[in-house]
């Protein structure tokens, strides 16, 4: 019988793809359970090759060791702590079980989408605000928009690897690792990094 003294709050599954020619991506998804909730980040360093990925890994680390709820200081943890280096874009998104409720934001090209759970939903239930400049160099002032979930909804947070259309008729069936590597199939851009990473919201503990 499978362990459920832990509950975690989502499902998730990231996919990536160099650039065609390349051996190392610039793009980096983080996803850090919290007691709190789920901490989601896709990052897309600057360019390609190894100084982008430098750049993702450093704002990953940001993520992953100094996590923080209140997105809007954590993106500017990440562009204190990318100055020096090309910079990344970068999105964020926070789901709060207690609450039922995401919250997110993007500066850059990380596109962002919520799909409804319910099969009868004809389009998103959100579609992420982009904020121009890139952390690391310059950093707007950026705000948060907070969505109500439910249980089965999926957050999707895609690099500019990937065609800005994947969410328009998106099939989130199946489990999370499905929903990532038919995104990546059909909408991949060889001429960039792509990195796709899938979130299904299951819900407080049952």
């Amino acid at each position: 019988m499978p362990d459920r003294t832990v509950w975690d709050p989502v499902e998730w599954s990231v996919a990536t793809r160099c650039r065609r020619g390349e051996v190392m991506s610039g793009d980096l998804a983080v996803v850090n359970l919290l007691p709190e909730g789920a901490l989601v980040a896709a990052i897309d360093g600057l360019g390609h090759g190894s100084e982008a990925a430098h750049s993702a890994r450093v704002a990953g680390e940001v993520v992953r060791e100094r996590p923080s709820r209140d997105l809007v200081l954590l993106a500017e943890r990440c562009h204190s702590a990318l100055r020096g280096t090309r910079g990344a874009a970068i999105s964020l998104a926070f789901i709060s079980p207690s609450e039922s409720t995401m919250t997110w934001l993007g500066v850059g090209t990380v596109e962002g989408r919520v799909l409804s759970g319910d099969r009868s939903a004809m389009r998103p239930k959100g579609s992420l605000a982009l904020g121009s400049g890139i952390p690391g160099h310059e950093l707007p002032s950026v705000r948060t928009a907070t969505l109500d979930v439910r249980p089965g909804d999926v957050l999707v947070l895609a690099t500019d690897g990937i065609e800005a259309g994947f969410g328009d008729s998106l099939d989130i069936s199946g489990t999370t690792q499905a929903i990532t590597e038919r995104i990546l199939a059909a909408h991949r851009k060889p001429t960039d990094d792509a990195l796709v990473v899938a979130i299904r919201y299951l819900g407080v503990r049952p």
